[in-house]
């Protein structure tokens, strides 16, 4: 898998792949990750799990991939919400 294969399929695998390095395989207990898991209330990630996140996903797909960026321009409610199906529909927008 390249970081060219921008499906959402692919991409959310990629997502989930990273998510796991960062949080630990133990993730794998709560069950698969879809496009409706939340980072905070399923995952339940730690500020620093979400900045070695943006780093990982900006290695995996390059600059133009700024999660920070995007997330600053959030409101608080919104990034406590936050889906992995929005991050994989912000990565996809980046890249095409």
């Amino acid at each position: 898998m390249t970081a060219n294969d921008l499906s959402p399929e692919s991409v959310l695998r990629t997502v989930e792949r990273l998510v796991m390095e960062v949080a630990g395989d133990e993730l794998l207990l709560t069950g698969p990750i879809t496009m409706e898991t939340s980072f905070n209330g399923d995952l339940e990630l730690e500020s620093i799990e979400f900045v070695a996140l943006a780093e990982k996903l900006q290695q995996h797909y390059g600059a133009g991939v700024d999660f920070v960026g995007w997330i600053s321009t959030k409101e608080l409610d919104q990034i406590i919400a936050l889906t992995v199906g929005e991050l994989v529909e912000f990565i996809v927008s980046c890249r095409t």
